[in-house]
């Protein structure tokens, strides 16, 4: 099967590439509401970019209604987010903040999730999930005919559970991801779970 993209749709596209880019790591990103309380809404389009300065990108579409995503406003607004990696529990809360709210609405309204003080950052971060990030707003570019905004946080601060980490051979501290247990991002309404890590070395 060959798929011609000059041929498709915008949405058309984006089914192709959700389908096909797999799995995708998720941005669960905390972000700060106008009247004080958070937003909460994942994202797939995402990874990190570069280490000098430490750099991870999102990319956001629109709402329905054309405006700009919440997250979007909010970390322009404020210059500061938290994002989350979600383990296999977390998947249908996650799932949840997902939903369109007006702007303002917090989706921890509808979730029960705790928030805790991320130490030495402006933002919390949520209790229960096993890696976060700090992030500083960097730039914001706006895209393409159908604009996504791609959102460039500095990374300033990195949280991990105690239980998730260790040290490897060269003394370095390692994570153990079938700890984390993150889940990927597939196309439509799946996910892809944790399963077999394959160790192979690179070439020397």
């Amino acid at each position: 099967m060959i798929i011609d993209l000059e041929e498709l749709t915008a949405a058309e596209i984006y089914h192709a590439m959700t389908q096909t880019v797999i799995p995708r790591p998720v941005a669960w990103i905390l972000s700060e509401n106008p009247e004080g309380d958070y937003n909460l809404a994942p994202f797939s389009f995402f990874t990190a970019i570069g280490s000098s300065p430490p750099l991870i990108m999102v990319s956001a579409g629109r709402k329905p209604t054309g405006e700009f995503k919440d997250t979007r406003t909010n970390i322009e607004a404020r210059g500061h987010f938290t994002i989350h990696i979600a383990h296999r529990e977390l998947a249908a809360a996650m799932t949840e903040t997902s939903r369109v709210l007006p702007h303002g609405d917090s989706e921890l309204a509808n979730v029960d999730l705790e928030l805790v003080d991320f130490e030495g950052f402006s933002l919390p971060r949520l209790a229960d999930c096993r890696i976060a990030f700090a992030c500083e707003l960097y730039e914001i570019k706006e895209i393409g005919d159908q604009p996504q905004s791609l959102i460039f946080g500095e990374i300033k601060r990195i949280y991990i559970a105690d239980e998730a980490t260790g040290i490897d051979d060269k003394g370095r501290f390692r994570v153990d991801a079938s700890r984390v247990d993150p889940i990927g991002r597939l196309g439509g309404s799946e996910y892809a779970s944790f399963g077999e890590t394959l160790v192979i070395p690179r070439p020397e």
